[in-house]
């Protein structure tokens, strides 16, 4: 089984608490993103900081784009990340535009599969424009609901599309090790590092646990 990257996700819109806990989780983990709330308060500003300070850490920039996807993606991926999102259901020319720009810049670009009611079709239709992950997400309002990514996870994994998978949604020491095993490439993890006291600890476990699950 090969060992999925971790990516830890930045939701706080305080910008010193975000670079402080990318500081803490750093070594731990193999990609820092910046979530959407976060992304909206502090803009390419906090892209450039967090890119300086961890040069060797790829910077995940949940943009979410619904429109536009190449001039909005743009400036994101010359400011420093190397993966930026655009939603599943945009349409397919927004998707192409942004693993056009991605491609451009050799990033990465991933569809995001939040809401999508045929997840297994649009991730088909996203492989073949070229898009490089396949994101299987469940929101926090979602999460908040009782629902779980593990399900679509497993659905994602038998389509065996010729693109990365990601997942995200509550993940957490009791369960990364189950999701570990079902086979995604990236596996994100939230509230388990940033919600913790010990935001450093809580990384190193985490890594620990994927690394003995893998």
């Amino acid at each position: 089984m090969a060992k999925p990257l971790i990516q830890v996700a930045l939701d706080s819109l305080d910008y010193e608490q975000t670079l402080a806990l990318a500081r803490q989780a750093g070594p731990y983990v193999d990609i820092i993103e910046i979530g959407t709330p976060c992304l909206k308060v502090n803009g390419l500003a906090l892209v450039k900081a967090i890119k300086a300070a961890h040069p060797d850490k790829l910077l995940f920039v949940d943009l979410k784009t619904m429109d536009a996807g190449y001039y909005e993606a743009e400036p994101f991926f010359k400011a420093g990340a190397d993966i930026t999102t655009v939603l599943g259901t945009a349409d397919l020319g927004t998707i192409k535009g942004v693993v056009d720009v991605a491609n451009a810049y050799g990033k990465q670009a991933q569809v995001d599969l939040i809401n999508v009611q045929d997840k297994a079709a649009r991730a088909r239709e996203a492989a073949k424009l070229g898009a490089h992950i396949i994101g299987i997400h469940t929101g926090i309002d979602q999460q908040l609901a009782g629902q779980t990514p593990f399900a679509d996870l497993a659905a994602m994994v038998a389509l065996g599309l010729n693109v990365k998978i990601s997942v995200a949604g509550g993940i957490k020491q009791a369960t990364v090790q189950q999701v570990v095993k079902a086979g995604p490439d990236i596996v994100v993890i939230g509230g388990a590092i940033t919600g913790s006291p010990a935001a450093e600890l809580a990384a190193r476990e985490i890594r620990e646990l994927v690394e003995s699950a893998a």
